[in-house]
């Protein structure tokens, strides 16, 4: 389960004294965050800037834009409401690609790729291919004939080929001869080539199933089986209709897809198989070539998820070996920073065998040449190699835990520990540099400050603006800045004196000799940070405005604090996490200016479970909360996520059955607002339905709503609108007009040993 980091919670508010920011202009009325671009790359000379940005008139709808250095220029290259006019009509599966990559709401153009010559774009639109080609005379996007659906496309390395798939078969195009070439015949029904299978987009951060040499000479391809995945029959409640739903879904303990790993040539010809292994039950969770198109490396996991090998593969004999062999007594955490070094002889490897996820240089051999990075602090990822120059470029909040800076490493490892900082001012840097690092785009906001994207050397000197996106008079939060209210950054203790960080919203108006009921609202699950230095915190800041201490805590279990924070929720969730966030509520009380009668609580996915788990665990000190789409039982949930945590339900049975709310629903005797969608493929719906089952059975009484043909974001129109209205009426009813919460039972845990 990836972070659902939905609009909502990651946005930020600011009504004037003449206008009011209201929940229908935050999710209906087109970007508060002003002309701020999106999917920012660099052409490969380095001439263009390009980005996607929404339409004013429509937050939701993409074009494709281009700066201009050299001139300071900005213009739209490519009006994707003229390429389709009419919407879009996509497949079930670049629906469901969508619905993994969280772009579900979204439309226009998505993604796009530049060729490498820099002469070139390509991009789908609706399932169709558009080649743009920059150096025409008067550059008009081309539509490639692909025969259909087109998933997943890429230029290759060389720029020869256009590659994609299409009715689960790896295919591409040769440029020269606009001719497409079928690479795999045996994809349809249960078998996929060139696709990621669910668990690798939803839960391993990997949304492609191929990968392309770097000379063009071949593929490797993922082929995956999933005939022995148990299928799942559900319905899917539209308002006009139902269907039924048969989905093979890998939910915990049940087998996985068989996956392969092949080679072939863009030319054609039969894929040669590379040897995974005796262990059929494992993970295939990254590719990479190396520079010379000669060698690949994969890594692989067992089911256990607490080992991860490096392996090499000599591209022509297909013979390989372990280059290295991460272990881990919990589970192992994936990343993206293996980089092979033009050099041929070394790479970058990301590990968190110190305890914090830290760089180290290895050579070909496998052996260990030093740490680039280390101490008590950890680094989000690599942003760029500058090998000539011998620095790696890297994010971190080693500064301040909510904060995204950059940092400069040297590469062999004499700054290990004293990384220099090239990003200034505090709030959230994400950069990207250009390919050969001489210069990178910033692209930064603070909790005042809309995202600003500009041109920096690599030292961290400012060199121009591509979108300054003053909050000015033309920016579109302009008449609602006057109600802005900047959060307070905190600390307290965990049980086990460990520091949770959180951030807090004191009402318009704050007086302190007032008491003022609580909007808490969290995630708490793994991966996800709220507790961030950063703009966008829009329904947050409108429940500010609306008289609500607002309050955020970041519990054990999250990133980028190192493995100590998050190890301990293994083998059982719902334990530590609801105990931090007990201790937020606690100091919250301590407040002179809270009404500890009036707390209210809020999350959406894992932060739904966590309402569930919260009220059922203690309804004494929380007036009553809204759960959206929460998992109920994890033995629902996929393998890859679930497994990571909790292990197989046949091995941990216990540690499945009191991390599931159903174990302490005696104890849920405050109000609780239950929302799902109808179509939820991620979260199913069913994980509602038996809770709902469950309390009936008790007689808890609770309020229940459900959004008909909404996935997991409910991203359908006037969704947004509602299910925020939703929830700021529950607060206003339940919290805000809260007496003191009637004193509960006991909490009753499940009869299992501990």
């Amino acid at each position: 389960m990836r972070a659902l980091l939905f609009a909502a919670l990651t946005m930020v508010t600011l009504p004037t004294m003449a206008e009011k920011l209201t929940i229908e202009r935050i999710f209906d009325g087109g970007s508060l965050a002003g002309p701020a671009p999106r999917g920012l790359q660099i052409s490969p000379d380095g001439s263009r800037i390009t980005f996607l940005r929404a339409r004013p008139d429509d937050q939701f709808q993409l074009d494709l834009w281009e700066y201009r250095p050299k001139d300071n220029s900005t213009r739209m290259l490519v009006d994707s409401r003229k390429l389709e006019p009419q919407g879009e009509q996509l497949s079930d599966a670049e629906k469901a690609r969508r619905e993994r990559a969280r772009t579900a709401g979204l439309r226009g153009i998505l993604s796009y790729q530049w060729s490498p010559d820099g002469k070139q774009l390509l991009f789908p639109i609706g399932g169709k291919l558009y080649l743009y080609d920059l150096a025409a005379v008067k550059p008009v996007p081309r539509a490639l004939d692909t025969g259909g659906d087109a998933i997943d496309p890429k230029i290759s390395p060389k720029g020869r080929y256009v590659s994609y798939v299409r009715d689960q078969n790896l295919w591409v195009i040769d440029l020269d001869s606009g001719d497409a070439r079928q690479l795999t015949r045996d994809g349809g029904g249960n078998v996929h080539n060139g696709e990621a299978e669910f668990v690798a987009q939803e839960e391993m951060g990997r949304s492609s199933g191929y990968w392309w040499a770097p000379d063009d000479s071949a593929i490797a391809f993922e082929r995956y089986d999933e005939s022995k995945v148990p299928v799942v029959k559900r319905t899917e409640v539209y308002a006009d209709r139902t269907d039924v739903i048969e989905q093979r879904y890998p939910a915990a303990g049940d087998p996985n897809v068989a996956v392969k790993l092949g080679l072939v040539a863009p030319t054609g010809g039969a894929p040669r198989w590379v040897d995974l292994g005796k262990d059929a039950d494992i993970y295939l969770v990254r590719v990479n070539w190396l520079t010379d198109g000669k060698h690949l490396s994969y890594q692989r996991m067992p089911r256990s998820q607490q080992k991860l090998e490096l392996r090499l593969v000599d591209a022509k004999s297909l013979a390989q070996r372990t280059l290295l062999t991460e272990t881990g007594t919990t589970w192992i955490n994936l990343n993206d920073d293996l980089r092979f070094l033009k050099d041929g002889k070394s790479f970058l490897w990301g590990s968190e065998r110190s305890g914090f996820h830290h760089l180290y240089l290895y050579g070909l051999d496998g052996k260990l040449k030093h740490p680039v990075s280390q101490g008590d602090w950890q680094i989000d990822g690599v942003l760029a190699v500058d090998e000539h120059a011998g620095t790696v470029y890297v994010g971190s909040n080693r500064d301040f835990v909510p904060d995204h800076q950059v940092y400069a490493l040297k590469l062999d490892g004499s700054t290990a520990n004293a990384p220099v900082r090239i990003s200034k001012g505090d709030g959230s840097h994400l950069a990207e540099f250009a390919p050969n690092a001489a210069f990178y785009l910033d692209t930064y906001s603070s909790a005042d400050t809309p995202p600003q994207v500009s041109v920096h050397k690599p030292d961290g000197t400012f060199l121009s603006w591509i979108e300054q996106n003053k909050l000015d008079e033309k920016h579109p939060f302009w008449p609602y800045r006057a109600s802005l209210i900047k959060p307070e950054f905190g600390t307290v203790k965990s049980a086990d004196g460990q520091t949770l960080y959180y951030r807090l919203y004191k009402p318009a108006g704050f007086d302190p000799t007032r008491k003022y009921p609580v909007f808490d609202t969290y995630y708490g699950g793994p991966h996800a940070q709220l507790v961030a230095s950063g703009w966008g915190d829009y329904f947050n800041q409108y429940m500010a405005n609306q008289g609500y201490v607002v309050f955020t805590l970041d519990n054990r279990g999250m990133a980028r604090r190192g493995r100590k924070f998050e190890d301990p929720i293994y083998e059982q969730l719902g334990a530590v996490e609801v105990d931090d966030q007990l201790a937020g509520i606690d100091w919250l009380k301590t407040q002179p200016w809270v009404d500890g009668r009036r707390i209210g609580v809020f999350g959406w996915s894992y932060g739904g479970y966590m309402t569930a788990m919260l009220l059922a665990k203690a309804s004494k000190d929380i007036a009553g909360g809204v759960a959206v789409a929460p998992v109920t039982d994890w033995r629902l949930y996929d393998t890859f996520y679930t497994e990571r945590y909790l292990g197989r339900p046949q091995d941990n049975e216990a540690g499945y059955t009191r991390s599931s709310p159903f174990a302490w629903l005696d104890g849920l005797t405050s109000k609780l607002y239950l929302v799902h969608g109808m179509a939820d493929d991620n979260v199913l719906f069913v994980n509602s339905t038996k809770l709902m089952a469950e309390l009936q059975k008790r007689g808890t009484q609770f309020q229940f709503m459900a959004y008909p043909g909404a996935k997991h974001g409910l991203n359908l129109p006037g969704q947004r609108s509602h299910v925020y209205h939703l929830i700021a009426n529950f607060f206003d009813r339940e919290i805000k007009g809260a007496a003191a919460p009637a004193a509960p039972k006991p909490a009753a845990a499940a009869s299992v040993a501990p």
